[in-house]
């Protein structure tokens, strides 16, 4: 209780910086995936987005540098990043339409940013962006342990999973933490591997637990509207089927004749649309 009226006093007295960015898919369906997610930020936590064309590494520094100029002490700040990264066991890359942006300049732009700060790093070989992002006052998160977790990874859409679903708000507390949304990312990305019987190849970590715990990224009730409306509920339940069966089919690829893969992942792409296009009415 303590701990919701606190939240709720600096929501009240501060302000609430949140960016979340769609990197470059390389592949439509990945594209899709992409967008799709930051879309979700956007309507869960009300975040600016930067997707498509418009998500450049000099559109994502000049969000940054918006934010430095008006951001104080007692504000907040959310960065998203939903994609592809890249570690060539040196740096880091998040991957943007044009240049792509490292995690030692991603973090010299957020240390202007005086703000507490929470970064999710959604990306493959996420782990090699940690230490350069490190900083007192700012809360990392990545989908992989180190950058040579390479493969494209699965937390992305359960964090997002976890931003609606009221079953994180572990505290009940009315507010879904860092922490929260966190431990249910990381439990459901396990669960996927487990059930699809194969190696994970991604393990997500967070590096400030206690900051993590009283950095709010939802509030519960916002994030319910969906989940109250017993059709859209039946409808989110049979989104989070597709894209699993899409996950699945995606680490079958190999063994998977190329005609066979392109009509499955046809088939759960279209049904997936129609379904987003339902949910978004």
């Amino acid at each position: 209780m303590k701990l919701a009226l606190f939240l709720l006093a600096c929501a009240a007295s501060a302000a609430d910086f949140r960016l979340a960015v769609a990197g470059l898919g390389g592949e439509p369906d990945y594209d899709q995936r992409f967008t799709t997610l930051v879309a979700e930020a956007a309507k869960l936590t009300g975040a600016e987005t930067l997707t498509g064309a418009a998500a450049t590494r000099q559109s994502l520094q000049a969000a940054l540098a918006r934010f430095a100029a008006q951001a104080k002490p007692d504000d907040t700040l959310t960065l998203t990043l939903i994609g592809h990264g890249t570690f060539d066991g040196h740096v880091y890359k998040f991957n943007l339409t044009g240049p792509d942006v490292s995690a030692e300049e991603l973090a010299s732009w957020l240390d202007r940013i005086s703000a507490r700060q929470l970064v999710v790093l959604a990306t493959s070989a996420s782990g090699g962006a940690a230490e350069p992002l490190k900083k007192r006052g700012r809360v990392v998160i990545t989908a992989t342990k180190s950058g040579t977790e390479k493969n494209a990874v699965v937390f992305g859409r359960y964090w997002m999973d976890g931003l609606r679903d009221q079953a994180a708000d572990t505290d009940k507390n009315d507010a879904i933490s860092a922490v929260e949304a966190f431990n249910y990312a990381r439990q459901k990305t396990t669960a996927f591997y487990e059930t699809q019987k194969r190696l994970a190849s991604e393990h997500a970590q967070l590096d400030d637990a206690a900051l993590g715990a009283r950095f709010a990224v939802v509030r519960v009730g916002a994030a319910q509207r969906a989940m109250n409306d017993p059709a859209k509920r039946l409808m989110l339940a049979r989104k989070d089927e597709i894209e699993a069966s899409i996950d699945a089919l995606k680490l079958a690829k190999a063994a998977t004749p190329p005609a066979e893969y392109k009509q499955k992942l046809t088939a759960l792409l279209l049904e997936l649309a129609k379904l987003q296009e339902s949910l978004d009415q």
